[in-house]
């Protein structure tokens, strides 16, 4: 039985897995909230084009 679980206690493969998922996980959320910041950004530049582009009664 202590033999199992000083086994147990050495693997590091699920660890190394998670970490993978971690550092993925935390690239797609910056990706988010990089796109998020950019379609902002845009939007409020195409709203000055807009109001920029509208004909004079």
């Amino acid at each position: 039985m202590s033999n199992l679980i000083a086994r147990f206690v050495k693997d590091e493969s699920g660890a190394t897995a998670i970490e993978y998922g971690l550092i993925a996980t935390l690239i797609a959320l910056a990706i988010i909230v990089a796109a998020g910041s950019v379609g902002t950004q845009l939007d409020a530049r195409f709203d000055a084009i807009a109001t920029a582009l509208t004909p004079a009664p």
